[in-house]
């Protein structure tokens, strides 16, 4: 369904568990951009009523998952810490084609977003096959169905801003691009992306 080019190594899940209050805080802040992004994208494009609507409910939601994950933290006692720099989104978003017009930027911005919520979709998956702890198999279940959903709404909504053909060859564009991020980026265990 995603289609990515590069999977996750599997063992990523298991450096993660060992490092649980980093990846906690870094999920954390996760949720956290995502709904900023939610609330960027109404911003950007308040006079379209689906747009507003599904990011409105996405905010809700991804605004739930920070407190869902500081809730984790908290129960371990464990400060929410700092934010990091997030290389990962940083080189994605050098793959937007810029200078367009309103409908071409709006559709690139929410194909960057839905290339962010496949990747922590896959991961949350390896984290929900591999993690040691059933707790957290169960707990990033639930986080990578919610990501796959997102996911599909932004690939939705950028074809009401462009043609279903540009939308598809773009993002296909972008997973190659995506790709050779991954690739060049150090599999930590302390972050998501």
């Amino acid at each position: 369904m995603l289609k990515l080019k590069l999977a996750t190594d599997p063992r990523w899940a298991n450096i993660a568990e060992k490092s649980l209050g980093e990846i906690l805080t870094d999920h954390a802040y996760c949720e956290q951009k995502a709904a900023t992004s939610g609330i960027n994208m109404i911003n950007f494009c308040p006079w379209h009523p689906r747009l507003v609507s599904e990011m409105a409910a996405l905010v809700a939601e991804e605004w739930g998952h920070f407190r869902k994950v500081l809730k984790e933290l908290e129960k371990r006692n464990l400060p929410l810490g700092h934010k990091r720099k997030d290389e990962y989104v940083i080189q994605l978003l050098k793959l937007k084609f810029g200078g367009g017009n309103r409908s071409n930027n709006t559709c690139e911005n929410l194909l960057i977003n839905a290339m962010i919520e496949a990747r922590s979709c896959e991961r949350f998956r390896v984290l929900s096959l591999n993690m040691e702890d059933k707790y957290f198999r169960e707990f990033y279940h639930e986080f990578m169905i919610s990501e796959a959903g997102h996911y599909a709404m932004y690939i939705d909504l950028a074809k009401d801003f462009m043609p279903e053909k540009y939308v598809n060859e773009r993002w296909e564009e972008i997973l190659e691009g995506e790709a050779k991020i991954l690739a060049g980026l150090e599999l930590r265990g302390d972050r998501v992306h």
